[in-house]
């Protein structure tokens, strides 16, 4: 019976420091927010598995007492995968859509979200009813109509496509991005002559 034995990496560097971006078939991220990002046991495990094409790698080596590699900072997928044509309506995505913005104030802290119609008014949860609203503005409106109290939101809530979300996605940068990353993310960054 053969013991599986952990990779180390170099001892400098942690490998949790060190996760890949994933790119479809067609270089472009598998999303932008959240960034599609690996863990590194899981790109390593994907490279063995044949289903990804190393892109480039960090100057970390991952080590077992038969076999050393880098780790990959970038792969693509070898098989294109299809996005899903309707975003998922949740939480996170109805703030994402609204640039995690309350739509009453502009306030951008200790967000919620509201129904326009209210749902004591047969409001129903939906992309065309949901807009994000911090909590005080939340309370203030409390269940009656926007036009009612004069609270009309800034953008009329509408179900977003799945571009969308990742054009919206891209005012988010994450903290952290590689080096090697950045010919494959299009945040507003200041290009080279």
């Amino acid at each position: 019976m053969r013991v599986r034995t952990p990779f180390r990496a170099n001892p400098g560097r942690s490998p949790e420091s060190c996760p890949a971006l994933v790119l479809n078939a067609d270089f472009k991220p598998l999303s932008y927010y959240p960034l599609s990002l690996w863990s590194w046991q899981d790109a390593i495990r994907a490279v063995f598995l044949d289903r990804v094409n190393i892109i480039s790698t960090y100057d970390v080596v991952a080590r077992s007492p038969g076999f050393e590699m880098q780790l990959p900072s970038v792969v693509s997928l070898k098989t294109y995968v299809r996005p899903c044509r309707e975003p998922a309506f949740t939480r996170f995505n109805v703030f994402l859509r609204d640039r995690f913005t309350c739509q009453y104030c502009g306030a951008r802290s200790d967000l919620t979200f509201d129904h326009l119609i209210p749902r004591s008014r047969g409001g129903q949860t939906t992309w065309d009813n949901v807009v994000t609203a911090c909590a005080p503005c939340n309370l203030r409106k409390a269940d009656h109509m926007p036009r009612d109290i004069g609270m009309i939101p800034a953008r009329a809530p509408k179900r977003p496509g799945v571009f969308d979300l990742h054009e919206a996605g891209r005012n988010f940068p994450p903290n952290y991005l590689h080096e090697s990353w950045l010919d494959y993310l299009y945040w507003d960054t200041e290009l080279e002559p």
